[in-house]
């Protein structure tokens, strides 16, 4: 609408059917004389502003004998003047407190200066358009837009939305953290440009399945962040369509990369030994029964040493349970620094440790089972007592072809074991001949 300062009006009314015109196009539709006083205002004008008010009644009037212009209104009074005194047309939103209403309105508003037959400026005619209802939806629509934003950016999910085309058409702020680069960055790109291409190819056949098929997909998904870090994600992905009928998808990954640690390290404490970190007794013959299948299939050599500490009875009784564990503790680290990666060393009772040696046989096995067996000599002093002497049997078997599993294989080296221990301890034997 319009805000100006007050002089005496002009007065002019114009054709009545004009005027009937004018009343029905929609609008706001009125003029004022170069003091912003009115001239004309069509109905909706006069119903703004006070109930059956005719044109006589707002005549030589301003605006602001029936609105309240607020906060803004010497920017409105500039902007009026700025079309009587300088010619200018705006277009502008301007809001008024409509006095017979008791509310404020919200208008769209353009105005253009009235000239006469010289090109004299006499006034202004302004046309506007009542945008309240659609200001308040736009209003509505950004504080949710607000509030949804406020949300998922502090969720602890990754929150993203993808085309068709793989380009990204919305990430919250974890997502773009992830990515190592702005929200408003990651928005219109390829999934490519953001992600190693054969990682994106991976994602990609992926997505194309749940779009073809119009399913949710719910998986567990592995990702290296821009800081390389590898994270775990368990991500809930829906199909969706846009309001134009465009395919997409909406993606929810949790991190849960603490989570898949925790239960890599309970997997790992159930194959493990707690006190040695060696292989359990359980996931041992687990293993070694795989790996005999294997080799046996394959034609393979395949080797056990069993192994018991000599009188580690008296080493507890001696010296006390928390040395026992230390000692224990080393023997474990002479078996991994004597053996290969591939190699499966285990503790499979008290002072009983066992290594499987795949692939290996003969003078190979033997000889891995004298570095065993010399090397807590070596080692005894690191935190040890220093007159503790520590010093183990062993029994070492090769596969045979009458061993038809492994606890066979494993019988024959515990009775190899038994008999380096009748044979006075600290030694290996070989029993029978390792193939």
């Amino acid at each position: 609408m319009t805000a100006s300062t007050a002089n005496p009006p002009p007065g002019s009314t114009g054709q009545t059917p004009y005027r009937i015109l004018l009343d029905e196009v929609g609008a706001f539709v009125y003029t004022t004389d170069l003091s912003g006083r009115y001239t004309y205002a069509n109905r909706l004008v006069l119903d703004l502003l006070g109930p059956s008010l005719q044109l006589e009644d707002v005549l030589g009037k301003s605006f602001t004998d029936f609105v309240d212009i607020g906060e803004h209104g010497a920017e409105l009074r500039q902007s009026d003047r700025s079309v009587l005194d300088d010619g200018q047309t705006i277009a502008r939103e301007e809001t008024n407190f409509i006095h017979a209403t008791g509310e404020w309105r919200t208008y769209w508003s353009i105005k253009k200066p009235l000239r006469d037959a010289t090109g004299a400026i006499t006034g202004l005619i302004g046309i506007s358009h009542d945008i309240t209802a659609k200001k308040r939806l736009e209003d509505a629509v950004r504080e949710q837009k607000k509030l949804l934003d406020t949300i998922l950016d502090n969720i602890d999910a990754l929150v993203y939305m993808k085309g068709a085309d793989r380009r990204f058409l919305y990430a919250n702020q974890p997502a773009a953290r992830v990515f190592g680069q702005p929200a408003e960055h990651i928005v219109g790109r390829l999934d490519s440009e953001l992600m190693p291409p054969a990682v994106a190819d991976r994602f990609w056949a992926q997505d194309q399945k749940i779009l073809a098929s119009g399913k949710r997909h719910v998986s567990e998904e592995t990702f290296v962040d821009a800081a390389g870090r590898r994270r775990h994600y368990w991500s809930v992905i829906v199909p969706w369509t846009s309001p134009e009928g465009s395919p997409a998808l909406i993606g929810l990954s949790t991190d849960i990369t603490e989570l898949h640690a925790l239960k890599e390290e309970l997997e790992r404490q159930a194959r493990a030994d707690s006190l040695t970190g060696l292989a359990n007794r359980r996931h041992f013959f687990e293993r070694a029964a795989a790996e005999f299948a294997r080799c046996r299939e394959h034609g393979l050599p395949l080797s056990l040493i069993a192994i018991d500490l000599d009188h580690f009875k008296q080493i507890n009784d001696v010296h006390g349970h928390p040395i026992g564990d230390l000692a224990l503790a080393h023997f474990a680290a002479c078996c991994r620094k004597a053996v290969r990666a591939t190699d499966l060393c285990a503790r499979t009772g008290g002072e009983e440790f066992c290594v499987l040696l795949p692939e290996v046989g003969g003078d190979d096995a033997c000889a891995t089972a004298e570095r065993i067996r010399t090397l807590p000599c070596d080692l005894h002093t690191a935190g040890l007592p220093a007159d503790l002497r520590l010093t183990a049997s062993l029994g070492l078997v090769g596969m045979a072809p009458d061993d038809h599993d492994f606890d066979a294989l494993f019988r024959r080296a515990d009775r190899a074991l038994y008999a380096a221990k009748a044979q006075g301890r600290n030694r290996t034997v070989r029993l029978p001949p390792v193939a």
